[in-house]
């Protein structure tokens, strides 16, 4: 069982599934690229479950790690750090920001293919990458509930798997397991699972100021695991 959830990257999403762990009982042990010194005001806005560290402190530390730095930075992750672990994939390759990577460019690889060969004696499970930081907090609910949603689940390891899905289920979420890592393109910015079904219709017309306070003020529409199992398989490769 995890107690102590260790996270690489304390941005957006980093920043979401820290207060999910809180609330759900957990330690959380945050790091980046930039120090633990940085990390002083979200540490002290989450209270005395959360601590700053190194990233070879905080995959050391934690029984579960989340990886959720920019993909371009997969390379820095602390392979040794992290061997033996079991390191839950919240990366999302965006190529304007990630620049090219031949491998998943040409489809030889998928983006957690590519981290699971970088940490190759650790345990990569793929998912948050389907969902924004603002609704993963909105949308979390109890086990039971009727507007319960769901998040999709890749990883070649079973335990592993399992250990993630026992994490979703402590943050709010029920999982639909999509199969291996070779399957994740099924999670990539621009499939039918992407976003868009957690966020809902934005209104039409609206500023960028506007829609930023939309954004904010919404509270995320529910995506139970029967919808996340249609959408995942309704991917293609040129979604």
């Amino acid at each position: 069982m995890t107690k102590t959830l260790g996270i690489i990257g304390s941005g957006m999403i980093g920043g979401a599934v820290a207060r999910l762990a809180v609330a759900a009982g957990l330690d959380v042990v945050l790091s980046n690229s930039r120090g633990p010194e940085t990390l002083a005001d979200l540490v002290g806005d989450l209270g005395p479950h959360a601590r700053a560290a190194t990233p070879a402190e905080a995959a050391q530390a934690g029984d579960l790690v989340v990886a959720a730095v920019p993909l371009k930075a997969y390379g820095e992750l602390p392979a040794a750090a992290l061997a033996g672990r079991t390191v839950v994939d919240a990366m999302v390759f965006h190529p304007q920001r990630d620049g090219d990577i031949a491998e998943l460019g040409s489809g030889e690889l998928t983006s957690s293919a590519l981290v699971q060969r970088h940490l190759a004696d650790s345990r990569v499970v793929k998912t948050f990458a389907t969902i924004d930081f603002h609704h993963l907090v909105t949308l979390a609910r109890p086990a039971g509930a009727a507007d319960r949603s769901a998040l999709p689940v890749a990883g070649d390891d079973a335990e592993a798997k399992a250990q993630v899905v026992a994490l979703l289920d402590a943050f709010g979420y029920d999982a639909v397991d999509i199969g291996g890592l070779a399957d994740s393109w099924r999670l990539a910015p621009g499939t039918p699972a992407y976003v868009q079904p957690y966020m809902g219709e934005r209104p039409e017309g609206l500023s960028q100021e506007e829609a930023q306070r939309w954004f904010f003020q919404s509270q995320g529409v529910p995506v139970p695991a029967a919808r996340v199992k249609e959408l995942t398989d309704a991917a293609t490769r040129e979604s």
